[in-house]
């Protein structure tokens, strides 16, 4: 198996927590795990991605050419067409349908969802909206994580052993909810 995953979003968002996730997976399975990381402007806000490449095989190189990402998972519908030039033609996009405004001539949502749409690939969700169903905005990551997760490879219950993994020291409830949401970003329909 070999995956090149793309993962974008704005500072605050937790992007580094994903990948972080989707990494112990992988080691936890005994995988190759190479992964680059871009902080924006290294504050709430700024923007993030993360070149994620895992597989069997040795990997040489932290970065995904252009047209060859497997998987983009955006946590925030305009960063998700930043790097749309990286998408294989078979790629898949994952994309948070919630804005993150902090632009004074942020362009009309409209238009980006148009965009999005074009990639036949696609899953657009409201996981903001849908971590607020479950009492925290925080997980709206975890959302996104689910709602990826049949595109990354792995066993769902590999995925979830990961989550318990990575917040074993905050306790039952944060793993719990985290889990929740995870599930919830699994079990999503896309229209």
């Amino acid at each position: 198996m070999k995956k090149d995953i793309i993962l974008a979003g704005v500072g605050g968002q937790g992007i580094i927590s994903l990948a972080a996730i989707i990494g112990l997976t992988a080691l936890n399975k005994g995988m190759y795990l190479k992964q680059s990381e871009v902080h924006g402007m290294s504050q709430r806000g700024g923007d993030v991605m993360s070149n994620l490449r895992i597989s069997d095989n040795p990997i040489y190189s932290d970065l995904i050419p252009c047209g060859s990402a497997d998987l983009i998972v955006s946590l925030e519908p305009m960063e998700s067409l930043r790097y749309l030039p990286y998408l294989s033609p078979n790629g898949w996009l994952i994309v948070n349908k919630a804005p993150y405004i902090n632009i004074l001539n942020y362009p009309d949502i409209e238009k980006i969802y148009e965009e999005i749409r074009k990639i036949k690939n696609h899953v657009l969700i409201p996981a903001d909206e849908l971590a607020k169903e479950i009492g925290d905005e925080k997980v709206m990551n975890m959302i996104i994580f689910g709602a990826s997760a049949p595109f990354l490879g792995f066993d769902k219950n590999e995925m979830i052993e990961a989550i318990r993994q990575m917040f074993k020291n905050k306790g039952d409830d944060v793993i719990n909810k985290n889990i929740q949401a995870f599930e919830l970003g699994f079990n999503f329909k896309n229209n």
